[in-house]
């Protein structure tokens, strides 16, 4: 699960943080050598530059030594990010970079390579043919097969008017295209009318500074519409910034808190402030779905609206990430986020490692099971032919004469115009449960 599920910007717990790391000490540059373990680090370091067989990469060292710090708190959600990482996630959280008009995903079952999961209709890599399912193969020389998916992103964004030459692998036949990088805007939220004149809003991350903005937008564009009832779907919302969340939840109420933060002291308040009455905020009936992949800021909107009755939750059990941290950019250009308090909903529930229990539990329909098959006491090296789903697959066998095939999870349809929503009442279980309860 994405480490980065729950992004605090300027919470007035951080001082709160500071004063208690300073009553309670820790090593400085002056008396890191005063404890033996202190001085344990410094002779590691000193005699690793003196004694080891080969050349030491000093930044990937003390890069080292920083995730190793932070990993030692075995907290999943305090982590350290690298320069070049880092910059991508300033770009992402922006919402506007510059690239060729595309979404990725991992191409390869470790999580390496890219493989195209959207194009949008305005962007370079519509204009030359790209298409749902390529591979990427070459980023101008370099080979990015078995790359990291954010290694494959930092090679293909770059500097507007600049150009990249991306060769991709479409059905196993390569083909080379040259585009120029153009303005990318991330739209965060999608929209459209189901049947019964009800309203569909999906937010698909929080991790966008603009997310609030456009979230409010694709509201009032449903109040013109005049609308029944509305469903605001965060499956898959992995979350992003708390002020994002409590903002998209104070879309729906009208008073009380919406979110609590309480720090290691113990010390609580609420965030933000309570909700407030105003005249954009949508007052008629309300659904929120959610599945497992539903964290942080979508488990603050789903906690919130259900503790104070707002609203309906439909689907999985949530994720349960119920902490958030503070990000502190380092002097090396890499980001340092440390978890710093826990949240709460409006009744005082603490969910992490818990997740939101919702109303209605329906199971998420959206994604079949793949064939995962596996052999072995054939020669080694020989291809072998089976039928998946009528069609033909050929895997080739290892050294030990073993062979495995495990087939692609089918993911929903996206459109590639950015802000439209695509759904099918037919395969999808939750939302098809959610048109039946607004429809009574």
């Amino acid at each position: 699960m994405n480490a980065k599920r729950l992004t605090i910007v300027g919470v007035a717990l951080s001082a709160t943080a500071a004063v208690a790391y300073a009553q309670l000490g820790g090593y400085t540059q002056a008396n890191l050598s005063s404890t033996a373990t202190g001085k344990s680090f410094l002779q590691v370091i000193n005699d690793l530059n003196r004694l080891y067989l080969y050349p030491v990469d000093q930044e990937k060292l003390l890069r080292g030594a920083i995730t190793g710090a932070l990993g030692s708190l075995d907290d999943e959600f305090t982590y350290y990010s690298q320069p070049e990482d880092n910059a991508i996630d300033s770009e992402n959280l922006s919402g506007e970079f510059y690239g060729i008009g595309v979404q990725l995903v991992a191409a390869n079952a470790d999580g390496t390579g890219g493989k195209i999961d959207n194009v949008f209709r305005t962007g370079a890599a519509s204009t030359a043919g790209v298409q749902i399912g390529d591979v990427f193969v070459k980023i101008d020389d370099k080979d990015v097969t078995s790359a990291k998916l954010n290694e494959i992103v930092r090679l293909v964004r770059g500097k507007q008017g600049t150009t990249v030459n991306v060769t991709f692998a479409r059905d196993g036949k390569p083909y080379t295209v040259k585009m120029e990088r153009q303005p990318v805007a991330i739209v965060s939220v999608e929209q459209t009318v189901l049947p019964g004149n009800i309203g569909y809003i999906a937010l698909n991350t929080f991790y966008n500074e603009k997310a609030s903005e456009q979230f409010a937008a694709a509201v009032a564009d449903m109040k013109k519409k005049n609308v029944s009832s509305l469903i605001l779907d965060l499956r898959d919302n992995g979350g992003g910034l708390l002020n994002a969340g409590r903002d998209v939840a104070d879309q729906f109420m009208q008073s009380g808190p919406i979110v609590s933060l309480r720090d290691r002291s113990k010390r609580t308040q609420v965030f933000g402030g309570n909700a407030t009455n105003r005249a954009t905020d949508y007052t008629g009936k309300l659904i929120v779905l959610v599945n497992k992949n539903s964290a942080s800021a979508s488990e603050v909107v789903s906690g919130a609206l259900q503790d104070t009755g707002r609203a309906t939750i439909v689907g999985e059990q949530t994720f349960g990430k119920g902490v958030a941290q503070i990000p502190t950019t380092l002097p090396d250009g890499g980001k340092a986020a440390i978890v710093n308090s826990e949240w709460l909903t409006p009744k005082g529930r603490e969910i992490h490692k818990k997740g939101i229990t919702p109303d209605v539990v329906v199971k998420d329909t959206r994604y079949t099971t793949p064939p995962n098959l596996t052999g072995s006491g054939v020669t080694p090296g020989a291809k072998v032919t089976f039928t998946i789903e009528g069609k033909p697959v050929t895997v080739t066998a290892d050294k030990d004469g073993k062979f495995s095939y495990t087939g692609e999870i089918k993911r929903p349809s996206r459109s590639a115009a950015q802000g439209e929503a695509v759904v099918d009442l037919q395969t999808d279980a939750i939302l098809k449960k959610a048109v039946e309860l607004l429809s009574k």
